[in-house]
Order: C-alpha cells, then sequence, then structure tokens
C-alpha cells in the first residue's frame, strides 16, 4: 500500500516544504519499530482523508487502528483511496488530555510571595514601586 505513504508524503511536501515534509515521513516509517505495517498504513490513509499531515496524527490514528483490530466489528475496515469523504482525527494532544487522570493536587499557595511583599514596603526603601533598585 505505497500509494498512502506517497500521496501522504506528497501532500505533507506542500503543506511543510520538502525537508519538513519528508522529516515527518521518516518519523512515520519509524512507527513500523512498534506498529505493524497495516495498522501504520490504517493510519496513514485516514490522515490522509482528513488532510491531517502530521506524524503525530498518523501515530494517533495507527494506534487506534491497533487497538479497534482486539475489538469486534462488523464488516471490515479498508483503508478509503485518497480523494474519498473526509475522516475525522483526534489531535494527539486533546486524545492525551482526554485519557490523564484528574488532577486532585491543591492549588498552589503564594503566602510566602505576599510576605515578601509585606517586608519591602515595610523596608522604607527610598524606591517607589516599580521602579528599578
Amino acid at each position: 500500500m505505497a500509494i498512502f505513504h506517497d500521496a501522504w508524503w506528497g501532500q505533507a511536501r506542500k503543506v511543510h516544504g520538502e525537508r519538513d515534509g519528508t522529516r515527518a515521513l521518516i518519523e512515520v516509517l519509524l512507527l513500523n519499530r512498534h506498529l505493524a505495517h497495516e495498522h501504520v498504513v490504517a493510519g496513514l490513509a485516514t490522515a490522509l482523508r482528513a488532510g491531517a499531515l502530521t506524524a503525530d496524527a498518523v501515530a494517533l490514528e495507527a494506534r487506534k487502528a491497533a487497538q479497534t483490530e482486539d475489538e469486534p466489528t462488523i464488516g471490515a475496515s479498508i483503508p478509503a483511496i485518497p480523494g474519498q469523504m473526509p475522516a475525522t482525527v483526534t489531535s494527539l494532544h486533546e486524545w492525551r488530555l482526554a485519557h490523564l487522570p484528574p488532577d486532585t493536587r491543591p492549588l498552589p499557595s503564594v503566602t510566602p510571595y505576599d510576605q515578601l511583599l509585606r517586608r519591602r514596603r515595610t523596608s522604607g526603601s527610598g524606591h517607589r514601586e516599580g521602579e528599578a533598585q
């Protein structure tokens, strides 16, 4: 399925320029170290249909394809040929935020800084607030 690699690379070069588009393709090719080739191709196809021309988008879609392979589906999902209906692609940043556990830490206290401000005002220095010393 080199058609998806070539099509995605061509679009990436148009959008990002020759150098950065080629770097993005190299990052996509390195995904094959950790993901099955068919998942990377599915990620390329989905990202291409959605116009998401970053290696992060391909990685996310490839991982989604790998994840859905374990889940039962009705009918096989075959990557569409470029130029067909656009697909939706989740932002990697949004996906990471959605999968983070809630932050239950208390907000930091600024009390020590308030004490520093009070000391400066009562020190009786001849400088007005906002002036350099």
